[in-house]
């Protein structure tokens, strides 16, 4: 149902867009919220229990989507929706690099990562031209059942997982107690904030591009897969890197922030550098991750990486509001 949740709160329920605006970017702020704490108890009670937890309200946020009546159903599938993505966030790269360790494979552990966001942006496109299929054969309520029935199958997949044993890092709790310089959470910070600005720059490339006053709504269908698709491929090429170090994701940084610049100044190349964007944001993003788990320790590996969502939530939800005064001023 990715994409057609404004169709159903709008159109089906009668529910004023403004109230369904608010309501949506108050369950981004709650996610935003909500990824320390999830972390904290992937972390402490256990990854693959976290991932549960978090499929199962994911289950029972997309049964509040379309079983919930009026502005309450609404809240409440926003707040579901928000915590079981909080749950599962940080846990899937803390369980998977975990799991790397125990096998002796840890080196393996970007490319595996980079290759499971390939599939499931890929796999995203995919479900959005099905899940539109589906509602226009079957109606909403037939696509509310298969969105549940995903989740289900999610659900059955973090049960069927087994959690790592226990490993100690250069990182964590166990290390501040027994002195370990603070700068490691410097280096934490350098490795989180490159991709966070990268990705912000998608956002703005990405909502410039679709609000040009030209674009049509099959335009804009289209202009979103592609920068599915460009991250997507992002990611992929990404599998076939070597471990990077901080300084190359800063250069991915330098030259997104350069492009961007190059796109305000001349808007007829909005379109192509959004996707170039998408491309370098894809391949930063296991970079990243990789780069996160190794730094970390089992006790702090989920918040380690839940910090790193909840950054670039709060670079987005700064540059938004930004690049929309920016294209409203223009249009005057």
């Amino acid at each position: 149902m990715q994409g057609l949740y404004l169709l159903w709160f709008v159109q089906e329920r009668q529910i004023s867009p403004v109230v369904v605006a608010t309501a949506l970017a108050a369950g981004d702020l709650a996610l935003m919220g909500l990824e320390l704490p999830t972390g904290w108890f992937a972390d402490r009670f256990g990854h693959r229990r976290s991932l549960i937890v978090g499929s199962l309200v994911q289950v029972m946020g997309m049964l509040a989507c379309w079983l919930g009546e009026g502005v309450p159903g609404l809240v409440a599938a926003s707040v579901l929706v928000a915590l079981g993505d909080g749950f599962r966030s940080g846990a899937d790269q803390a369980l998977l690099y975990r799991t790397c360790l125990a096998l002796d494979r840890e080196d393996e552990f970007q490319k595996i990562e980079a290759r499971a966001e390939a599939v499931a942006l890929g796999a995203l496109v995919l479900l959005v031209l099905i899940g539109g299929a589906i509602v226009h054969q079957g109606g909403f309520a037939v696509g509310w059942i298969a969105e549940a029935m995903l989740c289900l199958l999610g659900l059955a997949i973090a049960c069927a997982m087994v959690e790592p044993p226990a490993h100690s890092g250069p990182m964590g709790e166990e290390g501040a107690a027994n002195g370990t310089p603070p700068f490691r959470y410097r280096n934490l910070a350098m490795a989180i904030m490159p991709a966070a600005l990268l990705g912000g720059a998608v956002s703005a490339a990405s909502f410039l591009a679709q609000t040009t006053g030209a674009n049509s709504p099959a335009n804009v269908t289209v202009l979103v897969a592609a920068l599915t698709a460009a991250e997507a491929g992002g990611c992929a090429l990404a599998s076939r890197l070597p471990p990077a170090l901080p300084h190359i994701e800063i250069q991915l940084a330098a030259a997104g922030s350069i492009l961007f610049v190059v796109a305000v100044a001349v808007p007829a190349a909005l379109t192509p550098v959004a996707l170039v964007l998408a491309l370098l944001a894809g391949v930063a993003q296991p970079l990243r991750a990789a780069a996160i788990q190794r730094l970390a320790s089992d006790g702090i590996r989920a918040r380690a990486a839940s910090a790193a969502s909840a950054c670039d939530m709060a670079v987005s939800t700064i540059v938004l509001p930004l690049a929309g005064l920016w294209r409203s001023r223009r249009r005057r």
